[in-house]
């Protein structure tokens, strides 16, 4: 793994584990879509980042960009985007961790040589 990108997997560790917990720290744990999403998205977060930092094959990149996504996405098609302490936590920490995953996709040399391959190609 490309030694730049450990503090985005490291953020976005941090960022799995706040969203486990949001829903009592927020106060929205009464809704039981947003609290599963949160939970079950935060762990899978923390997971997936932490096994990124622990093991240099894994590439978590790909997940974090597809789960920011989601997580940005969930409240309208979970139907808790009236719930505004959920929503604005999901699409918070959906886009912050979407631009990490970017920002370390954006240093991987592999990626880069791959795209810039394909370019030159067309």
């Amino acid at each position: 793994m490309k030694q730049g990108a450990k503090w985005q997997d490291w953020t976005s560790f941090g960022l799995g584990l706040w969203l486990a917990v949001s829903p009592w720290a927020l106060a929205y744990s009464h809704h039981e879509a947003a609290t599963a999403n949160a939970a079950f998205m935060g762990l899978a977060l923390a997971l997936g980042s932490h096994f990124e930092v622990s093991f240099d094959e894994l590439q978590a990149e790909w997940f974090n960009l597809a789960a920011g996504l989601w997580l940005m996405l969930a409240p309208f098609l979970l139907g808790f985007a009236e719930e505004r302490a959920a929503a604005v936590d999901s699409v918070t920490v959906g886009a912050i961790v979407a631009v990490l995953a970017c920002s370390a996709l954006s240093l991987d040399r592999g990626l880069v040589k791959l795209l810039g391959k394909r370019e030159a190609t067309h």
